[in-house]
């Protein structure tokens, strides 16, 4: 995988710090429902002659048309959160599955003849470090580079071991080496490339924008001043929305994918 490839892959919102795509999401989460506030209030002074019944009419019908806007953008955001989610878990499993990986390759590597073993099980070592050094968000570029090519060396040593020993424990070693690389090309797959498509963001805060401007809508019909409740809808949506952004985010914010299993592994190759 080419680091072009690897440069090429940002989210529309990684621009901004999760603290900036929060205070953005409450303003303008805010600015719709005072649109749609204001945009009632003005159609009331218009229609200050009309009777009392008609406005309360017109608002039990504005009620079940948000319901139906609040109701669509709560699937869209748990579609979105359960994205975000698989993401993340399949993260977790994959540097699970890297470090067992690699620790069955450096204890097979104990069996193979002195030179080629030692040299096999530094070098594993080594990529040990550097994929802790690539979780922390440091890097991230030089780190992959320099793991692909430790993937080289040590299948140099692979090549050597089964040119002076073709018995099955040759055979078990160049298994797991294999598989380690393979595992390499996932963790950058699901960490690096695999993000939430910016069509969905795009259609979560489109419907997020009209829903709330209804809300609004719905409360100038009936009221002069804001409620509490659209207060807390408004946080309570921006909260949600922080929380889809961090786990959309794989080297930074709150919620970070352990790496106890290489820690514990680097600490018994040690």
């Amino acid at each position: 995988m080419s680091m072009e490839a690897i440069r090429m892959v940002k989210g529309p919102l990684d621009a901004l710090p999760l603290w900036a795509v929060f205070m953005a999401t409450l303003c303008l989460i805010f600015l719709s429902v005072e649109a749609g506030h204001r945009l009632a209030r003005y159609q009331r002074r218009r229609s200050e002659g009309e009777k009392e019944s008609s406005v309360g009419s017109m608002a039990g019908s504005t009620g079940a048309m948000v319901g139906a806007m609040l109701g669509l953008l709560a699937f869209m955001l748990a579609f979105t959160f359960g994205l975000a989610g698989s993401f993340f878990q399949t993260r977790r499993e994959v540097v699970l599955s890297e470090a067992n990986a690699i620790g069955t390759t450096y204890l097979r590597a104990a069996m193979l003849p002195e030179s080629i073993g030692t040299e096999a099980r530094k070098l594993l070592r080594e990529y040990v470090a550097l994929r802790l050094e690539a979780a922390k968000g440091i890097n991230v570029d030089q780190a992959v580079s320099k793991s692909e090519e430790l993937h080289g060396r040590l299948w140099s040593q692979a090549v050597a071991a089964s040119e002076n020993d073709r018995s099955p424990v040759t055979a078990l070693f160049i298994q797991s080496l294999n598989e380690v690389i393979d595992l390499h090309a996932k963790r950058v797959m699901v960490a690096l490339r695999t993000r939430i498509p910016p069509p969905i963001w795009l259609a979560l805060y489109l419907l997020a924008i009209l829903s709330m401007a209804a809300v609004g809508y719905n409360q100038g019909l009936t009221s002069t001043r804001h409620s509490l409740a659209a207060f807390a809808l408004i946080l309570a949506f921006s909260v949600v929305m922080l929380l889809i952004v961090d786990l959309d985010r794989p080297s930074e914010g709150l919620l970070r994918v352990s790496q106890q299993s290489m820690i514990d592994l680097q600490h018994s190759m040690r």
